[in-house]
């Protein structure tokens, strides 16, 4: 098995991935060089913007430049990304069509987000890498991450997701869907609250290494993971994110 120096950077502006850069350019010399980069906020998605897939687009567009100057550098990479606007607006999309097609749970609306965004970057970044002349490959891991079913977590929910809602709203959503949990918002109004379960294990775990180790850049874990519990020898999806 390959073994990596590795360097994280948390990334919520393109200014901060340029600093990061430069900074890493000093550490040229450590062998098999693997970087991991997480990108969230301004990467994806900038503020006052509607959130289209055009502007997503030239946003990733924008980011993934400069991490092909690591490519270009000899760095191993692999992308992981925040994804709080984009299962929103899932969320609301689902809502406004629940009487024409069956709302998704949460953990599916979760891989939703990972497969539209990670198709973003791959090809963003697939183009970006060939436009460069360098032939290597970018592939986006569906990623399931195993969290323990007796969590304390899933008996106080606190993470808050979706839209605001008034008071009047909020009691209406209750009534059609008693099973979610609804609290008010530091005065801002009323969200639908989930768990946010501690991360145990990545399940594709040995298939994201084998990519890293066979020279693919990896995109996986989006969101934080789809969380999963396991009953028996069964995983079953959870409505929860992991942080």
């Amino acid at each position: 098995m390959v073994s990596y120096a590795k360097i994280a950077i948390k990334v919520h502006k393109d200014s901060q991935l340029q600093t990061s850069i430069s900074s890493i350019a000093r550490c040229s010399d450590l062998p098999e060089k693997l970087i991991v980069i997480a990108l969230g906020g301004n990467a994806l998605l900038k503020r006052g913007q509607k959130g289209s897939l055009d502007e997503q687009n030239q946003n990733v567009k924008s980011t993934v430049s400069k991490i092909a100057d690591l490519v270009v550098r000899g760095y191993k990479v692999v992308l992981t990304h925040g994804n709080g606007p984009q299962v929103g607006a899932t969320l609301l999309r689902h809502e406004a069509a629940k009487n024409i097609v069956p709302p998704f749970p949460l953990d599916a609306c979760g891989a939703e987000t990972q497969g539209f965004i990670g198709y973003m970057i791959e090809q963003a970044l697939r183009n970006e890498l060939k436009s460069r002349g360098i032939d290597k490959y970018v592939v986006a891991v569906v990623t399931r991450v195993i969290v323990d079913k007796h969590d304390s977590a899933f008996q106080n929910p606190t993470k808050p997701i979706g839209p605001f809602y008034s008071e009047q709203e909020a009691a209406k959503v209750k009534q059609q869907r008693p099973e979610l949990v609804i609290k008010e918002d530091a005065g801002r109004g009323y969200r639908r609250v989930v768990p946010s379960p501690d991360p145990k294990i990545i399940a594709e775990r040995s298939a994201i290494r084998a990519l890293v180790d066979s020279g693919f850049i990896v995109i996986a874990c989006g969101g934080g993971g789809i969380p999963i519990i396991e009953e028996g020898t069964q995983a079953v999806g959870v409505e929860a994110v992991i942080d």
